[in-house]
């Protein structure tokens, strides 16, 4: 793997944990359950902010932004 592949990958892991915060507070402030759900079963919260744009559209483009790294930096 060369240095940038690793970077790129990186950076994405990064991003996509960093989308899962921000969707942990935007949903904890919405509803307890979800932020609940949020903490223990984090791939059924992008469902529920695929529902709820509104609320968490700022993680959504966090968890696209870094599938896109992370698909750059496999490839």
């Amino acid at each position: 793997m060369d240095p940038i592949s690793a970077y790129l990958t990186t950076l994405g892991a990064i991003t996509l944990l960093l989308s899962w915060i921000v969707m942990l507070i935007s949903t904890s402030k919405e509803d307890f359950a979800w932020g609940l759900c949020t903490l223990l079963l984090p791939p059924l919260s992008y469902g529920y902010a695929i529902l709820r744009l509104d609320v968490a559209k700022e993680a959504m483009a966090l968890a696209v932004a870094g599938c896109a790294l992370l698909i750059f930096g496999i490839s």
